[in-house]
């Protein structure tokens, strides 16, 4: 997978100890870059605006304290939405049967970009993908990316979840 984030030992404990899970650390931009920060609940519930705030708090106070960025920059904490990254073998698992996008590192069955249902994840953390009615087993090693996509199936599940849910009214001011 994906090399691991320069401030990910700093940073990781952090968002841990607030009861959360690191989905992802992204450094994004040259000039006055963004150090983005995915979350997610590991109760599995999702991810709201006070959740970010109060990662987002504790994180600019060590930042504050340890000052680990030379240049001036911005933080940003955030949910993995409903395309979200998978960036660990347990990602995988939780979403199995839904359509992923895969890109790898090395060659696996003669390609590098794939696009199917997830099927299941080996003991050894390989991720097996059906795609155009092949399966193929990716090791989780040469992932470099990977995500949910975005369907009308996914849509609707994420609807039906939330149909109770109140509205949410904008003022317009």
């Amino acid at each position: 997978m994906q090399t691991k984030h320069p401030l990910c030992d700093l940073i990781e404990p952090i968002v841990e100890g607030l009861g959360y899970e690191t989905v992802r650390i992204l450094t994004i931009g040259q000039k006055n870059p963004t150090l983005q920060i995915m979350i997610d609940r590991k109760d599995g519930k999702e991810i709201n605006v006070d959740d970010c705030a109060t990662v987002s708090r504790k994180i600019s106070e060590v930042m504050d304290e340890k000052d680990p960025i030379d240049e001036q920059y911005s933080l940003e904490v955030s949910s993995p939405g409903l395309d979200r990254p998978l960036t660990k073998p347990q990602h995988f698992k939780r979403f199995l049967g839904y359509e992923t996008k895969i890109e790898t590192s090395v060659e696996v069955d003669g390609r590098k970009r794939f696009k199917g249902k997830t099927k299941s994840v080996s003991d050894n953390d390989d991720i097996v993908l059906e795609m155009d009615g092949k399966e193929y087993t990716i090791p989780f090693s040469d992932i470099s990316k990977a995500k949910i996509v975005l369907t009308d199936e996914l849509l609707a599940e994420y609807m039906a979840a939330h149909e109770n849910d109140e509205a949410v009214e904008l003022d317009a001011e």
